[in-house]
């Protein structure tokens, strides 16, 4: 499985920001870039698990098999920081339809919430169910799941020489003044290393990843 965010704005080993707060990392003009980089975990999507589609019979995977459908969506996210840690709760909703209205019907999805270091590296995973409720003869409803980051905090904070080489002020005329400092390799690996991401995705069998990859 590849994990990258896709329905979240994807996380970049600095971000864009157009404001800058306390604790940020903000890379001045001279390099050529301005940028906010957090401790707290970037949230978002894992490619290709974002919905997941369920057939009758579960075999099929034709169009006019299709029973249910259903998509994650309005990923939302809180981050505290303390000494120690970087808490990071995120909320979403889970939008399903059905083809067959008759009958109240109730359909558990199950869902996981990854903690990913430096874009490859799991460095956790947990499980959950959303269970979604149809009244008789509805034909969609939703429901609302959560998931959970706890990242050390030293780990996902740049090294103090790191830090210097990224926001020293370079002057027109020094010899590295046309160097943008997050092409160098040490500086890319120490931003990669400090880097988190909580994905979230429908926790899909081989079948479903590879119809959600496919079609």
């Amino acid at each position: 499985m590849t994990l990258r965010i896709v329905s979240v704005a994807a996380i970049a080993a600095i971000g864009l920001a157009g404001c800058k707060t306390s604790g940020d990392l903000v890379v001045q003009q001279g390099v050529g870039i301005t940028a906010v980089r957090t401790a707290c975990p970037a949230v978002g999507i894992a490619d290709y698990t974002g919905d997941i589609t369920l057939f009758s019979p579960a075999h099929a995977t034709t169009a006019d098999a299709i029973d249910v459908t259903a998509i994650i969506t309005n990923v939302r996210s809180t981050c505290t920081e303390s000494a120690a840690e970087v808490q990071t709760n995120a909320t979403f909703e889970v939008q399903a339809s059905r083809r067959n209205t008759n009958g109240a019907r109730t359909v558990e999805l199950p869902y996981f919430g990854t903690v990913l270091r430096g874009g490859d590296s799991v460095v956790a995973k947990r499980l959950g169910t959303v269970t979604v409720s149809f009244a008789d003869g509805q034909a969609r409803a939703s429901a609302s799941g959560t998931a959970g980051a706890v990242v050390n905090r030293a780990e996902a904070t740049l090294p103090p020489e790191i830090r210097e080489r990224i926001t020293r002020t370079r002057r027109a005329g020094d010899t590295d003044a046309a160097i943008d400092p997050l092409t160098l390799p040490e500086v890319r690996a120490a931003v990669t290393r400090a880097t988190f991401e909580l994905l979230i995705g429908f926790q899909l069998t081989d079948d479903q990843l590879a119809y959600n990859a496919t079609r």
